[in-house]
């Protein structure tokens, strides 16, 4: 199946920036809220 919208030839989920910055904020987020970085550290 040669189509566009796959993420890549075999048609398998491939980790894109979006995802990527996706997790990373949603781990920043969760840090904050279990204490483990302070809010004064995020701008």
């Amino acid at each position: 199946m040669d189509d566009d919208s796959s993420p890549d030839d075999y048609g398998k989920f491939s980790l894109n920036e979006d995802w990527t910055a996706t997790i990373i904020g949603l781990l920043l987020l969760g840090a904050c809220l279990l204490g483990l970085i302070s809010a004064d550290l995020i701008p």
